[in-house]
Parts: C-alpha cells; sequence; structure tokens
C-alpha cells in the first residue's frame, strides 16, 4: 500500500478540485452591518443541476493514523460542500480520476467546496468527533457514485 502524503490545504493547490472556504481565500472583502462585521465574498459557488441546494450537519467520527484510502466518492449533479463548525483539523482527500493518485491535504479552519463530478473521501476527522455544515445537492435522481480504489494509499502521518 503505498504512502500518501499530506498537503497544507492552500487555494492554489486545491483549485483543480474546487475553492477552499476560508477568509485568506476571499478575493473580494468589504464591511457590512454599518461596520460591525467582514463579509468574505463568494468563497464558493453552489453547483446544483436539477433539484435544489440543501444545507444539513454531518456529525463526523474521528479517523485514527495510519489510514487506509479504499474507496472515493462523488456527486456528477452538484457541487459538495464541509464547512467545519469547529477548529479541529481534517483530512480531504481528492484525485481528478480515480485510476490516478490521489491528494490529500490538511485542512485547519478552512472549508472545501467540491465542483460538481470531484472525486473526493467521505468526511475525514480527526482528533474528535466533529460537525460540519454541508451545502450540496437534493433531488429526487441519485447524485452519488462510489468506486473502491483498485490500490489503497495509506496516510500515515500528518507530517
Amino acid at each position: 500500500m503505498p504512502p500518501l502524503r499530506v498537503e497544507p490545504l492552500t487555494p492554489a493547490a486545491f483549485a483543480p478540485f474546487g475553492e477552499v472556504i476560508a477568509p485568506d481565500a476571499a478575493r473580494t472583502q468589504y464591511a457590512v452591518n454599518d461596520g460591525t462585521s467582514q463579509r468574505f465574498h463568494a468563497l464558493g459557488h453552489v453547483e446544483c443541476d436539477g433539484g435544489a441546494p440543501v444545507l444539513s450537519i454531518f456529525r463526523a467520527q474521528p479517523r485514527a493514523l495510519p489510514f487506509a484510502v479504499r474507496v472515493l466518492e462523488r456527486h456528477p449533479r452538484g457541487s459538495q460542500a464541509f464547512v467545519p463548525l469547529s477548529a479541529a483539523p481534517y483530512l480531504v482527500v481528492v484525485a481528478e480520476d480515480p485510476a490516478q493518485p490521489p491528494r490529500c491535504f490538511l485542512a485547519r479552519g478552512q472549508g472545501v467546496n467540491f465542483r460538481a463530478g470531484t472525486w473526493h473521501h467521505p468526511l475525514l476527522a480527526l482528533e474528535r468527533e466533529s460537525d460540519f455544515l454541508v451545502v450540496d445537492r437534493e433531488g429526487d435522481d441519485d447524485n452519488c457514485d462510489e468506486v473502491a480504489l483498485a490500490t489503497a494509499w495509506r496516510i500515515e502521518s500528518l507530517s
């Protein structure tokens, strides 16, 4: 099982897969609410082919390292955003194609928005049970493809 290197989550590194949701990723920011708040504008764009956007909370159980990445999923008809509701770190595993080596990012206080069709691993919370605000597509049709990887990848440590 080949090792999977953990990279820092940055907007540039994650750009092929979607958007990083964090204040330092904002292209536009400005004061709102009579100057008492700062708006970090348009950090992600909801994609929704049919159906409707929906907000949910996912409660993820922590994963212990080392961890084997054996499966990926994608949502072909809509984007999916994970926004942590705590400061606990978590891992984001993505791939352009399940036949190619995945990439693994360490998120600290950042959310991610996967573009429609982006292959990714389900939530990988670390350290403790963690809640995430999830923005994705709801509809009457199936919008989740899952694949078992031909080669499992091992996340050994965060460094």
